[in-house]
């Protein structure tokens, strides 16, 4: 997670803005907006509309038009959201930040290729390293995905990952958590 301090001489503090599960942050061109809780997810659209997704980002972490050279984009909301906004120069780190967010969105599009089944083990992995902790059975995901979502994020049929997703139940790979979070076993 790479994190974002104002200046010192900040005086003013930032209004929080709170969105709804599948809202979309307004981009601006000149501001990121710094997710304080919840998580969102960076989408484009193929010639043919369908949606690729190129990043995910939470509590801590920055995105916005300032990151994104791909149009068309927007970030949609995965869960409630509160988000500042901030301007690139309010972030000490921004080049780091900007490497950190081009990096995730080469992983996302290189798990667009291969086979479906290693993609989404890819995915899971990913998602597991990122939003994931520690638990008995192995690493719980506490970023709840519809298999629409991870479709999108792979480059497959929702069908196909609902299958898939019951594969790797039955083969013990993966299992629920109460909330219906995801647990890879490790």
């Amino acid at each position: 997670m790479l994190t974002l301090t104002a200046p010192a001489n900040s005086l003013a503090r930032p209004i929080v803005h709170t969105f709804k599960r599948r809202e979309t942050l307004p981009l601006k061109a000149d501001l990121l907006w710094q997710i304080r809780f919840g998580a969102v997810r960076l989408l484009t659209l193929s010639e043919d509309g369908t949606p690729i997704t190129l990043g995910f980002w939470n509590s801590g972490d920055l995105t916005g038009q300032p990151l994104i050279c791909i149009q068309p984009s927007e970030i949609e909301c995965l869960t409630k959201v509160q988000a500042v906004l901030l301007s690139p120069d309010q972030c000490w780190n921004f080049q780091q930040v900007m490497r950190s967010h081009l990096h995730q969105m080469q992983e996302l599009i290189r798990f667009r290729q291969g086979q479906v089944p290693q993609r989404l083990q890819k995915l899971l992995g990913w998602l597991a390293l990122k939003f994931g902790r520690p638990v008995e059975q192995g690493r719980l995901i506490q970023l709840r995905l519809t298999h629409q979502d991870m479709a999108d994020a792979i480059g497959t049929t929702r069908v196909t990952v609902t299958r898939l997703m019951q594969e790797l139940e039955r083969n013990g790979e993966i299992s629920y958590s109460k909330k219906n979070c995801v647990i890879l076993q490790e």
